[in-house]
């Protein structure tokens, strides 16, 4: 089974600074059809304009996973912990038992993000912040793991939750596969470019609510790369 969310029907709110598009209920955007897709609970489509960002603000119990589409990410947090991620590039935070983090754009050009919350399966544990380039080419035609909760994920950037984050990048006509299971569900989004899922359409920014599927082939229409998340 696979529910197309196009890009137009995503919730939202422009805020100058931000212009935020809401896969999931979040903040004033409230679908009680999409409120979570098994364990995933956020996912945010974020448009950050050069020299801005959120301000310090806490988090816990929540594995926070950026992947920058654009420009480039400025973390810092309470734990002194400060790393700049740019485009292509991963960010995970597991907020654990509590964080207090700013995220800025002190790019000169305009960031884009996904911002990806999961539920974590692990509670009371101290929080956490890493960084990893994941290059482009490293990816092409095929899933590369990119954050997991899974101990034989060596490469991956570690998540407290039974999930994983993957990335492909396609070219027009190059079909990859993902192992999914049909007891699992998943989410892909296009970054860029637009695929084909069973005959269906997926455009840029789109959403795909993916469920009952063993075995999940995905054909690029035209050049694109895609962020999925295998969610319990």
């Amino acid at each position: 089974m696979i529910e197309l969310r196009p890009f137009d029907s995503l919730g939202g709110a422009n805020h100058g600074w931000l212009d935020a598009k809401h896969h999931f209920s979040f903040a004033g955007y409230h679908d009680p059809a999409r409120t979570s897709w098994g364990n995933l609970r956020v996912w945010n489509d974020d448009t950050i304009q050069p020299q801005t960002g959120f301000p310090p603000h806490p988090h816990r119990d929540m594995e926070i996973i950026t992947y920058v589409r654009e420009g480039a990410i400025t973390h810092q947090d309470n734990l002194g912990n400060r790393g700049r991620t740019e485009a292509g590039d991963v960010q995970v935070m597991s907020a654990g038992t509590g964080i207090r983090h700013s995220e800025y754009n002190l790019e000169d050009v305009t960031t884009k993000i996904f911002q990806i919350w999961i539920v974590p399966t692990r509670s009371g544990e101290a929080p956490q912040w890493g960084a990893k380039p994941f290059p482009k080419g490293e990816r092409s035609g095929k899933f590369v793991t990119l954050a997991s909760g899974y101990d034989n994920d060596n490469d991956a950037l570690p998540i407290r939750t039974d999930a994983r984050v993957v990335g492909a990048t396609l070219r027009a006509g190059e079909t990859a596969e993902y192992r999914l299971g049909k007891d699992r569900k998943a989410y892909l989004v296009p970054a860029t470019g637009a695929v084909q899922i069973d005959n269906l359409r997926v455009n840029a920014r789109d959403g795909a609510a993916i469920s009952d599927m063993d075995v999940l082939r995905v054909t690029a229409i035209e050049d694109s790369e895609i962020v999925l998340v295998d969610a319990a």
